[in-house]
């Protein structure tokens, strides 16, 4: 089968997408490299079966715009050595870059101008994605040089592909080739996100759990969580808030929980835990939550944890941003209106004092997700990449 090469400019296994996608990869017999960053404790080269890691000398750290732009480039470059050299001792049949920055597709040229295609994740809209973190407008340079980086990537792939609808037609909105995009949808890893390998414990009575998982920053919305928790403790005293993770904005969020009075009601995990731990906890907790703060990025994108949630017979509490709703209509999920603490209590206690409608959230969520499982998608995937090593 083939040799394939997946470069991603975070941690493995720990990136969900990535995981999902080079285990299908693997499953499809073919051999598979990943490149990506190191945590502290990781080893820097890791073998399982046919799936190599190699992970490179760069990991998050928190700083401002230099200190990203810093792993940004630093990871790039270091990654373009990886790729070229282990290219030219030994062609690989495709090289797949997951975005974001855009021009991490860059540490493919070597091997592209040697004949091998580059298939593009595009995983970020640059654009509106430094437009929203740096409080700009859409005519700021900044933003017209992402726009133009984007447009560079794009015309380097042989094919691309991205996570939602919404996300395809701000890349066409720039001059992307209409043939060249696809949609591959962010979903649950079924065999990791398995429900019926925990018993469903009965909700004890005055307590309800919500779990929140994933990178820890402020776009995310959980400073809303924890003000709504507060407004509710009186009215539910066994509510608690459990967030898994680690990010820049945990000891905002820390130091917010103190100040209110709440380390009876929220916790944090030690960073990142195992795989097996989050979704022992995702099993136990009454409701998921995603909130997620609406901007014209976030309007664009899906969380991956509300799909964890689905698969794991979850209901999701979800604030409202526009690609999230023109895929699950009102009655999947327990919407409340982003930034709004008041509204996010609403929600949480409705889904508290009813616990039909959770039922009905959960049905009607699993019955839209149906066409969109990850064995579905994967097999749109596997074809993508099979037309493009046929070549």
């Amino acid at each position: 089968m083939a040799r394939i090469c997946v470069v991603r400019e975070f941690y493995f296994p720990l990136d969900g997408r990535v995981r999902r996608e080079v285990l299908a990869l693997a499953g499809a017999g073919h051999r598979v490299d990943v490149i990506c960053m190191r945590r502290a404790g990781e080893a820097r080269r890791e073998r399982d079966r046919n799936v190599t890691i190699l992970r490179l000398p760069v990991r998050r750290r928190r700083g401002g715009l230099g200190q990203q732009l810093y792993e940004y480039v630093a990871f790039a470059l270091l990654a373009a050595l990886v790729v070229t050299g282990r290219s030219l001792r030994r062609p690989y049949d495709l090289v797949q870059v997951n975005t974001s920055p855009d021009w991490l597709v860059l540490s493919a040229a070597v091997a592209k101008l040697r004949g091998t295609p580059v298939l593009v994740d595009l995983e970020e809209c640059m654009p509106e994605f430094f437009a929203t973190r740096f409080g700009t407008g859409v005519k700021h340079p900044g933003v017209r040089v992402m726009a133009l980086i984007e447009r560079v990537a794009v015309q380097l792939a042989d094919a691309a592909f991205t996570c939602t609808e919404q996300m395809r037609e701000a890349f066409l909105s720039r001059g992307a080739p209409p043939a060249k995009i696809g949609v591959v949808l962010n979903s649950a890893d079924e065999t990791a996100f398995d429900p019926s390998r925990y018993r469903r414990q009965t909700r004890e009575p005055g307590r309800f759990t919500l779990i929140s998982h994933g990178t820890i920053e402020e776009r995310y919305g959980l400073d809303t969580a924890i003000r709504a928790v507060a407004g509710l403790r009186d009215e539910i005293p066994g509510l608690r808030l459990r967030i898994y993770g680690e990010g820049s904005d945990r000891e905002r969020l820390v130091a917010l929980v103190a100040d209110l009075e709440l380390v009876n009601h929220v916790d944090f995990s030690d960073g990142f835990v195992p795989l097996d731990e989050l979704v022992a906890a995702i099993a136990a907790a009454d409701a998921g939550l995603v909130a997620t703060k609406r901007d014209p990025f976030r309007d664009l994108v899906h969380c991956e944890k509300m799909y964890d949630f689905i698969a794991m017979r979850l209901p999701v509490i979800c604030s409202r941003t526009r690609s999230v709703l023109a895929y699950f209509p009102e009655e999947c999920f327990a919407y409340f209106d982003s930034d709004d603490d008041v509204d996010l209590a609403r929600a949480i206690r409705e889904l508290h004092n009813e616990p039909q409608l959770a039922e009905r959230l959960v049905d009607r969520a699993a019955a839209v997700i149906e066409p969109l499982r990850w064995p579905r998608v994967r097999q749109r995937y596997l074809e993508l990449v099979a037309s493009l090593i046929g070549r």
